[in-house]
């Protein structure tokens, strides 16, 4: 466990940790920002409230997650492997969490297309960065 650790590059796991804000920006803004607002009546000023909080605990769940998916990843690993790992954690895992929980929670089938295919994007450029810089 220590190898593994140590040898984790740690400008990586930042750098991908503010990857998820790169596609979270464009995510939620340009591309599908005002459908999600629309499905759960937000409106521009309730978004700007506690932002400070908000991307602050984002930013160390982000950083969590890179950490996280650099150890799963390992050290030895290529851009393609981590691209592979990445979408498969943020597909099979996250998608497949997210949608047990959307379907208890009856939300919209839009809005898990929204909120998992962010993930499933985010996952997969994290581990591409992960892999390509280890």
């Amino acid at each position: 466990m220590q190898d593994v650790i140590g040898s984790i590059n740690y400008w990586a796991v930042l750098v991908a940790a503010l990857s998820a804000f790169f596609i979270g920006g464009l995510w939620y803004s340009v591309l599908f920002g005002k459908t999600w607002m629309n499905i759960h009546n937000f409106t521009e000023d309730e978004l700007k409230k506690s932002v400070g909080r908000v991307f602050g605990g984002a930013f160390v769940l982000a950083i969590i997650i890179s950490f996280s998916l650099a150890m799963f990843i390992g050290p030895e690993s290529s851009g393609s492997f981590g691209l592979f790992a990445g979408f498969m954690a943020g597909a099979f895992y996250v998608a497949a969490a997210l949608g047990i929980t959307y379907l208890f929670e009856r939300k919209p089938l839009k809005l898990f297309f929204i909120d998992a295919g962010y993930h499933i994007v985010t996952f997969s450029l994290m581990g591409w960065i992960l892999g390509i810089w280890s």
